[in-house]
């Protein structure tokens, strides 16, 4: 299936995450060409839920122009959660001539802050790149905390360095409920530490099948309607933040990322690669609605500020 964006659109989308000049020259699919729109795709759209709860519908919509003109054309400094970014980020992929697919994957949820319990159904989707040579890549830009900041081979154990002090790997195994289990069933699993010292924390998992559009629209009315989904009632946003390569620049103009900005309801933190750290705590709308400009560059209509009113996410603020 051809991509749903003509090459006027693909031109739009490299201005829009600044692609630089030195990759547009020659746009043949690289590791080096890939390697640069998940950096620059991951900074530049934010991996945010807004349309769950600042909209009148509460509810995603997944047609591939409507998502270009939400972060692409509209300029308001939007993203989306993961299937309105990955599905973006595939047509794009596609439309440069990539060999791209989406694939479902199951992401278990955090306790304290570390994933934990079972793998659930699928919650999630990641792009795998295939190269004339056979190998594979997996390019996640819609994760958002402890994603991968770079592509990773589909490789078994290849530990790479992340943001900070983290490193991540994948690792070929089977996970707990699989009842069938033999070398070819055997999932990736995307762990990731936060030190040398410290134990591999597995995260998500997927066993690499291609994954249709009317699959994501499954996904996607589980994940906006469900009493088990999370996403209704929790607003978040997460901006990783960017700078100059400046030692072994591979290009002129390379970037890297090198921390994040995080909203979570009404607290606001950032993470430039140590420590976590609270900048500003919302109590109420106004005050919300003003963070996600100052601090993520994401501005709001009229009309989505009010749609969150009456809504189970809506900040109230207690102080009289």
């Amino acid at each position: 299936m051809a991509s749903a964006y003509s090459q006027e659109q693909l031109s739009q989308f490299f201005d829009h995450i600044g692609l630089p000049k030195a990759l547009r020259e020659d746009l043949r699919p690289s590791l080096m060409l890939l390697k640069a729109l998940h950096t620059h795709s991951l900074a530049t759209f934010p991996y945010e839920n807004l349309s769950l709860h600042y909209n009148a519908t509460h509810s995603v919509d997944l047609d591939p122009q409507h998502l270009f003109r939400k972060m692409v054309t509209d300029r308001r400094g939007r993203g989306g959660f993961c299937m309105e970014i990955a599905i973006l980020y595939n047509h794009i992929l596609r439309a440069i001539g990539f060999d791209a697919y989406t694939a479902g994957v199951r992401t278990r949820g955090r306790l304290e802050g570390v994933p934990k319990g079972d793998y659930p159904g699928w919650n999630h989707i990641v792009n795998i790149i295939t190269f004339p040579d056979g190998s594979k890549y997996h390019s996640d830009v819609a994760f958002g905390g402890d994603g991968a900041t770079m592509p990773m081979p589909l490789v078994d154990g290849l530990v790479h360095k992340n943001l900070g002090t983290q490193q991540i790997r994948f690792k070929r195994d089977w996970i707990p409920h699989q009842v069938h289990k033999t070398e070819e069933t055997k999932l990736w699993i995307y762990q990731y530490r936060n030190g040398q010292d410290m134990g591999w924390n597995s995260f998500y998992s997927f066993p690499g099948i291609e994954f249709l559009a009317l699959d994501w629209d499954v996904v996607n009315w589980w994940i906006n309607t469900h009493a088990d989904s999370h996403q209704p009632r929790n607003v978040l946003t997460i901006k990783f933040l960017l700078r100059p390569v400046d030692i072994e620049a591979s290009f002129e103009g390379e970037m890297e990322i090198y921390g994040k900005r995080m909203l979570v309801n009404g607290v606001v933190k950032e993470n430039l690669g140590g420590k976590t750290q609270i900048i500003t705590t919302c109590n109420a709308e106004k005050e919300r609605t003003e963070a996600l400009e100052k601090y993520f560059q994401i501005s709001l209509t009229d009309e989505e500020r009010e749609g969150i009113r009456g809504y189970v996410s809506e900040l109230r603020s207690t102080i009289s």
